[in-house]
């Protein structure tokens, strides 16, 4: 009688790991993200205000006044929809997170010549300049969490 089992030749070798990484979803990264930097601006506006800075901006003949709300939707909303569009592309081609890290960061900075051409005050100019370059601090690092952990 010959059977076709093979004897236990010993321990069954764990299974091979998954070939995709874990980490953070697109939309965790992009959230947090955003989050941290709409707080950071607002610190930015708090100190500004505490310091005396007059927090308006003068465009034409109408001064604008720098308010929490305006600061709130000025750093979601450009991170969320570049940012954001920038990852939903890399879920196609990962060459757009490295692409869109240079093309974040480099507006962010060219955006810093408004508040420094805008004529108001020192401490406006510089809490606004700061708040331009949070938004790029938070494009690059947010793609290059997303880039390390996929």
């Amino acid at each position: 009688m010959s059977s076709s089992a093979v004897p236990n030749s010993g321990p069954v070798a764990p299974a091979a790991p998954s070939v995709r990484r874990s980490g953070p979803t697109w939309w965790k990264v992009l959230v947090t993200g955003t989050v941290g930097a709409a707080v950071v601006n607002l610190i930015v506006l708090a100190v500004a205000e505490l310091a005396g800075a007059s927090l308006t901006v003068v465009d034409g003949s109408e001064e604008h006044l720098i308010t929490v709300g305006g600061v709130i939707g000025a750093s979601v909303v450009p991170l969320v929809i570049g940012t954001g569009a920038a990852l939903l592309l890399a879920l196609w081609k990962p060459a757009f997170l490295r692409i869109a890290q240079y093309v974040g960061g480099g507006l962010a900075l060219l955006s810093v010549a408004g508040p420094l051409s805008s004529g108001s005050d020192g401490g406006t100019v510089a809490a606004l300049a700061l708040m331009h370059l949070t938004l790029g601090v938070a494009v690059v690092t947010v793609l290059q969490l997303f880039r390390r952990h996929h």
